[in-house]
């Protein structure tokens, strides 16, 4: 049904230009909009695991993610107060492709794949509310006037005003956790291209390169009683962080220490939708299934979403059905990797005591032993391919 079938998507993000993408490649007429007046250079790193990689192959841009990102060569945790090396996973195999990448970067990545598939994006298009009818959506535009879509994809995140129209009432709930992120200016080509995770009570530090070693990326992740806002915008001290901090081992301290420009997250719980779609309107990414920041799934699971989603459009005879089959492959996986995201942040967070010291032992013998051992776990999410009929109704 995709041929000339014209489907409008709000959000210009990771999830909006992946979809846009994978749908105008299937032959739809695609229109983004975007309520910014300019995409720009916001967010810092992210991981693009091999689940997520896998799409970007398939929608043409394996050159382009090759270029912009460099593949990490391992993911390393420490013991936050000695710097001690506790696991090394190795990602020599080929079924192991982490990229590591600025959020501008991939997005920079996407719009130029949506642009040249023929994507129409628009530009300061504040949608503020959307009202689904038999036929298609009505959308609102902030200061007046509206328009009018046969399909509609809201891809705009948790406070998506599709989101809010499918499943209004939702409330989100404080974790007691904050996390500060910032970029370092680095210029050291030579730095080894692996996440570094150091692991301490009740907070851990995750550092990686980007962009061939001219910026290191920073996030510091503190469980506190005190709420903080959430978004990415909302600056901070840099002294703040680096007091929470104080204790850690002296690199990790030193790189701290030059941080001059941080943004505080406050990270919250958002139920995962229950409704994800109405006639013909749905909602992917983070406006269906926020997660948390602590397997490094949210880019990843937006990626996946738009190949399923475009796969399920393409084959199926109408939107409806298309949606339904959707939300019925896509809902038990996103669940799954949300609750693994929670417990992830359980097992970084270990206070001192006889437990720790087993689990870290248990991760240093394994380590040594039996490399593979401890990533296995996770195998359902990163050997998982949407691309090669793994996202499909058997």
């Amino acid at each position: 049904m995709l041929i000339g079938q014209e489907i409008t998507i709000l959000g210009a993000g990771i999830a909006g230009l992946a979809t846009a993408t994978a749908l105008a490649q299937r032959g739809a007429v695609v229109r983004v909009l975007e309520r910014a007046d300019a995409i720009r250079e916001v967010g810092a790193g992210l991981q693009v695991t091999p689940n997520g990689a896998q799409v970007l192959r398939a929608l043409g841009l394996s050159e382009a993610l090759s270029e912009a990102a460099p593949r990490a060569r391992a993911v390393v945790l420490r013991d936050f107060r000695r710097g001690s090396e506790v696991y090394r996973m190795a990602l020599d195999h080929p079924a192991r492709t982490y990229h590591l990448i600025h959020r501008a970067d991939l997005i920079g990545m996407l719009r130029r794949a949506a642009l040249d598939a023929g994507v129409q994006i628009e530009l300061g298009q504040n949608v503020e509310r959307v009202t689904p009818f038999a036929d298609g959506c009505e959308l609102a535009l902030a200061g007046g006037g509206g328009l009018q879509t046969p399909v509609l994809i809201g891809a705009d995140g948790i406070h998506s005003p599709t989101r809010r129209a499918l499943f209004p009432g939702a409330k989100a709930q404080f974790t007691g956790q904050v996390a500060w992120r910032c970029t370092l200016p680095l210029d050291k080509p030579d730095t080894p291209a692996e996440p570094t995770v150091y692991m301490g009570p009740g907070c851990h530090l995750v550092t990686y390169p980007l962009r061939g070693g001219e910026l290191m990326n920073i996030v510091a992740v503190q469980e506190r009683d005190d709420w903080a806002a959430e978004g990415w915008s909302h600056r901070d001290s840099p002294a703040n962080m680096q007091s929470a901090f104080a204790d850690f081992c002296p690199e990790a301290r030193d790189l701290l220490a030059m941080a001059t420009e941080v943004y505080l997250w406050g990270l919250f719980r958002h139920q995962p939708a229950k409704t994800w779609s109405s006639g013909r309107a749905l909602i992917i990414g983070d406006a269906a299934h926020p997660t948390l920041p602590f397997l490094a799934q949210g880019a990843n699971m937006a990626l996946e979403d738009a190949w399923v989603l475009a796969d399920a459009l393409a084959e199926e005879d109408s939107a409806e059905a298309a949606f339904l089959r959707f939300e019925t492959l896509r809902k038990p996986r996103t669940g799954r990797v949300v609750e693994a995201a929670v417990k992830n942040a359980e097992n970084y967070h270990l206070r001192p005591g006889p437990y720790r010291a087993m689990a870290h032992l248990a991760l240093k013998t394994a380590a040594k032993f039996a490399p593979d051992l401890a990533a296995k776990p996770f195998d359902w999410i990163y050997g998982h391919d949407v691309t090669h009929g793994a996202g499909r109704i058997s």
